[in-house]
């Protein structure tokens, strides 16, 4: 599979939001208070999207071999298994019936550590880090709601510059979607897909695995 025409995409989609970061960042550093070692971002929950999980698994892949790749995927099988418990109370929640925000904020409320982040809190993975990650630190909004990073200075009841997340997952899923049809996969919700970055370095995202038009004409053959 040549995947480079939808990473050049991701590529490009993670400028445009580095640069919106570094525009706020220049614009109220007073505010924005990231630094090496600070890592209250790296032990929030998260999903990546389908695009974005191939693309991060294969930095992933290019970087690490050996016992430093070892380290790490045994730091993400925890971290899966942690966020699957989770994950498993939160369904169990929704199916006593209790209201959807208050999963969601409770969901919020958990902190898990990313494998990717080493025993120096710096990250292991950095020039390939999620969206999300890059973007934390500034005010966001989605789905309405919006949020701050409780070490930044900014202050509630102020206005300020806001990032509006559910038009960035727009375009990840735009992306998605290309991709799962121009390998014609035999799975109709592939592009739908989320996953925590914990199974994005655990998965090997195979013809196979993706149900890819190729990989259905080789199984026929054999």
């Amino acid at each position: 599979m040549d995947l480079s025409p939808f990473f050049e995409q991701y590529e490009a989609l993670v400028k445009q939001v580095d640069a919106v970061f570094e525009l706020v960042k220049k614009d109220h550093a007073e505010c924005v208070r990231c630094k090496v070692g600070c890592s209250d971002c790296c032990n929030a929950l998260f999903d990546l999207t389908l695009v974005e999980a191939m693309y991060v698994k294969s930095k992933f892949d290019a970087l690490y071999q050996g016992e430093g790749r070892e380290l790490l995927i045994d730091r993400a099988n925890e971290a899966d298994r942690k966020i699957y418990r989770l994950k498993r109370e939160a369904f169990k929640d929704h199916e006593q019936g209790k209201p959807e925000a208050e999963i969601l904020e409770n969901m919020a409320a958990q902190r898990v550590r990313c494998p990717a982040l080493g025993e120096d809190d710096r990250c292991a993975i950095y020039e390939a880090r999620p969206l999300t990650c890059r973007i934390y630190g500034v005010p966001t909004v989605i789905g309405g709601k919006a949020h701050t990073c409780g070490v930044s200075g900014f202050e509630e009841g102020k206005s300020y510059p806001t990032v509006k997340l559910d038009a960035i997952y727009q375009r990840l899923y735009d992306i998605s979607f290309q991709l799962a049809q121009t390998i014609k996969s035999r799975y109709p919700q592939l592009a739908e897909m989320l996953v925590p970055l914990s199974m994005a370095l655990l998965t090997d995202y195979t013809e196979e695995y993706l149900g890819a038009a190729g990989a259905q004409a080789s199984e026929q053959k054999e």
